[in-house]
């Protein structure tokens, strides 16, 4: 059976019972499920103070349980970047351990690969994905556990999921890359350009996703990464995602669709839509830091490793 430790790495856990029921839900699907002695330390807005939060980074790496998951996201893993023992995570990634999360937890995720290199996996989060309520996402009735979210994880974290697909916008058919696989969520990826936790890809395919962002920030983040060099040295940019901003009555016409119509004019590499991954209930499980390669059939995607 594989070890699952659940541990609280950035933003705090407001309430137990979502992660209770994380934790049940996911034992059910044949995990040996153990909360991290912090999982729910609390800290102004964080999930302990950094020292408790780095600490438990730490133990979790020490530990090296089959698979470690990150409680939630929010903010707080920036705090954390220059005193992380970056050779101690990679060592439980040689020994087996997969690293889980998305949104706030890129910053570790592209930090490991600025430092130390080593796959960990872009993902569901315990409270988020596993502990929802039927019907818990703005007026949408939605299931408790998204079923493509579950059965992606799940497949991953046994070494069977291969690829993911889906489609995108016409345009692409016949693009056919190989890179690296990385990025995340667009704001923690633009935090970190020019500090010692870059990762410096060329020839990559680069994720993205954002919550909470108009798209003229989203924008405004594409284009700090293409002024800097980063979108031109990719082979492929996927974004996934971009959900919950409100439109303004000064956008007249101006939406996410233009926005990608104006990233797409500015840069030489090619742009998709439509990856399902960020803040949604149905998202993909994503290798970061392995090697694929990325085909276009019609309007067909598939990303294989």
């Amino acid at each position: 059976m594989s070890t699952l430790t659940l541990f609280t790495p950035s933003g705090v856990v407001a309430a137990a019972k979502p992660l209770r029921l994380a934790q049940r839900r996911l034992a059910k699907l044949g995990f040996e499920v153990e909360l991290d002695d912090a999982a729910l330390a609390r800290h102004q807005r964080f999930g302990g103070d950094d020292d408790t939060r780095l600490a438990a980074l730490h133990r979790v790496a020490k530990q090296s349980p089959s698979i470690a998951m990150a409680t939630r996201g929010g903010y707080g893993l920036t705090r954390l970047l220059d005193r992380i023992d970056w050779k101690m995570l990679s060592a439980s990634i040689e020994r087996g351990t997969r690293w889980v999360g998305h949104s706030d937890f890129t910053a570790l995720q592209l930090g490991l690969l600025a430092h130390a290199r080593g796959t960990t996996w872009a993902g569901p989060m315990a409270c988020f994905d596993f502990g929802r309520e039927a019907g818990e996402h703005g007026e949408k009735t939605l299931d408790a556990v998204d079923e493509v979210t579950r059965d992606c994880f799940v497949e991953a974290m046994s070494g069977e999921l291969e690829a993911v697909g889906f489609r995108t916008e016409p345009g692409f058919d016949g693009l056919d890359v190989k890179g690296m696989l990385w990025g995340g969520n667009l704001c923690m990826v633009a935090s970190l350009l020019g500090t010692p936790h870059w990762p410096r890809i060329k020839g990559g395919v680069l994720f993205l996703e954002d919550v909470n962002e108009h798209p003229y920030r989203i924008e405004r983040s594409l284009l700090q990464l293409q002024q800097a060099g980063v979108l031109d040295a990719q082979r492929a940019i996927v974004l996934g995602a971009f959900t919950d901003f409100r439109p303004s009555p000064l956008d007249r016409g101006y939406s996410l669709k233009t926005m990608v119509a104006q990233l797409r004019s500015v840069t030489r590499t090619p742009i998709l839509t439509g990856l399902p991954f960020g803040h949604v209930p149905t998202k993909v499980t994503l290798p970061v830091g392995a090697r694929v390669q990325l085909v276009v059939q019609a309007r067909d995607v598939l990303i294989g490793w």
